[in-house]
C-alpha cells in the first residue's frame, strides 16, 4: 500500500467518523422521535413505506426488510414496504406515465392516512422523491425525508427531517445507514422493550 493510499483511507474514515459523532450529536432528539412517530403509526395498525433512487433505493430496501423480517430482537414482523422493489410496477408506471410517478402512485395505491413515507435522497432534489412526499401528504400519510446539505426541494414536503450537513454523496450515505439502523432498533425499543413510553402518545391518537 502506498502512502497516497493510505492517505486516502485515513482521510475518509476521520471525515466520516467526524460527521456522524456530530450529526448525532445535533440530531439526537431528532432521530428519537422519528421513531417514536413510526412506533405509534404502527400500534396503530399504520405501515411504514420507504423509497429512493440507486443507493437510497437500496436502503429502502434494506430498512423494509429489517422491519419485516427482525432486527436485533426477536419479535413479530412489522409492516413495511419498499416501493423500490417491484419491477413491473416501476417499468409499467415509467413506461405508461413518467418515471417522476414511480413512487408517487405506488404511494397513492398502498399508503393511508396515518402511514409513515421515509423518502431518501442525498440531493433532494430527485423529481420522484418530491412527487412521492407531496403526494404522502394529500394522502395524510407522515412524511419524512432523509436528505443530504440543505434538503434541496424535497424539505418542503418533509414533516420530519434528518438532513446530513456535507456534500459529499458516500459520507451522507454512510450517516443514512446509521439513521436506519437507529430508526429500526429505537421503534423494536418503543414497541416492545418501553410501551409505557409510548402510551402517552397512542391515546392521543
Amino acid at each position: 500500500m502506498t502512502e497516497r493510499v493510505a492517505q486516502i483511507i485515513k482521510d475518509h474514515a476521520q471525515d466520516g467518523a467526524r460527521l456522524r459523532e456530530q450529526f448525532f450529536a445535533d440530531h439526537a432528539q431528532a432521530v428519537a422521535e422519528i421513531a417514536r412517530i413510526m412506533a405509534v403509526s404502527l400500534a396503530g395498525g399504520g405501515k411504514l413505506l420507504f423509497c429512493g433512487n440507486g443507493g437510497s433505493a437500496a436502503d429502502a430496501q434494506h430498512w423494509a426488510a429489517e422491519f419485516v423480517n427482525r432486527f436485533m430482537l426477536e419479535r413479530p414482523p412489522l409492516p413495511a414496504i419498499a416501493l423500490t422493489t417491484d419491477s413491473s410496477i416501476l417499468t409499467a408506471i415509467a413506461n405508461d406515465y413518467a418515471f417522476e410517478q414511480v413512487f408517487s402512485k405506488q404511494v397513492r395505491a398502498l399508503g393511508r392516512s396515518g402511514d409513515v413515507l421515509v423518502a431518501i435522497s442525498t440531493s433532494g432534489t430527485s423529481p420522484n422523491i418530491c412527487a412521492a412526499l407531496k403526494t404522502a401528504l394529500e394522502c395524510g400519510l407522515i412524511t419524512v425525508g432523509l436528505g443530504g446539505g440543505t434538503g434541496g426541494a424535497m424539505r418542503e414536503y418533509c414533516q420530519h427531517a434528518l438532513m446530513v450537513p456535507n456534500n459529499r454523496t458516500p459520507l451522507i450515505q454512510e450517516i443514512h445507514a446509521a439513521i436506519g439502523h437507529l430508526l429500526c432498533g429505537l421503534v423494536d425499543y418503543y414497541l416492545f422493550e418501553a410501551v409505557a413510553e409510548l402510551k402517552p402518545f397512542l391515546e392521543q391518537k
